[in-house]
């Protein structure tokens, strides 16, 4: 069986996703240790240092090669298929960014915390981002049907799924029994804990001003797109 279709880009994006989880994951584990010596603030700020750029030549990666190895299929002509992932794409990033509602914290702004939430989306699931990016690649990978993309899709998943065990380990050993009251109370799949009557749905909660700005990012990244694929493609990475 011939493998002419394995460029060499589908091991460097792998390369560049182990290295972002790695930088991305490690900071994160090392947050108490490391505000403890140089404070919440610096810390973000260290964080947002290393994990923004290493996020950028990611993506300007991706956007340059997302069409390369074997076609495995081509829907981008069939009726429905943009609207389909265009939808999946915008309910990805309701999922994906609430983490940005402490916009003042992520900039450093005002003294970075660790939150234990069981309000919101959290009640749907208690990994958004981890939900959102499956959604995000189950869309793009719909689209572009690429091996390429397949491949960025699965190292994607991995460091998020990674991040589910990651993650409730540190809320874990940060708050212990309220961490696990909450754990108790909310599931990983997205409405298992509302289907099995550990947890209810308030729709009050969702309307905040900030999920009409994630909304409001949605339409922008939708009209600044093919901008940025233009942009992308001036680097010849």
């Amino acid at each position: 069986m011939s493998f002419h279709w394995l460029t060499p880009s589908h091991l460097i994006v792998l390369g560049l996703l182990l290295v972002f989880a790695i930088a991305h994951s490690g900071l994160a584990a090392l947050r108490p240790w490391g505000e403890q010596r140089i404070g919440p603030r610096l810390y973000r700020v260290l964080f947002a240092l290393v994990s923004l750029p290493l996020a950028t030549v990611l993506i300007i990666y991706f956007f340059n090669h997302r069409y390369d190895g074997l076609q495995l299929w081509q829907v981008q002509g069939v009726p429905g298929v943009r609207p389909l992932v265009w939808s999946l794409s915008a309910i990805s990033f309701l999922f994906l960014y609430p983490a940005t509602f402490n916009l003042l914290e992520i900039a450093a702004i005002q003294k970075p915390q660790v939150h234990l939430y069981e309000t919101g989306i959290i009640r749907i699931t208690r990994h958004p981002q981890m939900v959102g990016q499956i959604i995000w690649c189950i869309a793009h990978t719909l689209w572009l049907g690429t091996t390429f993309m397949i491949v960025t899709s699965v190292g994607l998943v991995l460091h998020h799924l990674f991040g589910v065990w990651h993650g409730d380990r540190r809320l874990s050993a940060r708050y212990g029994e309220a961490f696990a009251a909450v754990k108790a109370r909310t599931s990983v799949i997205p409405f298992l804990a509302i289907a099995q009557g550990r947890q209810s749905l308030k729709l009050q909660e969702f309307l905040r001003p900030t999920y009409l700005g994630v909304a409001g990012f949605v339409l922008l990244f939708w009209w600044a797109h093919p901008l940025l694929i233009q942009a992308t493609a001036n680097v010849h990475w």
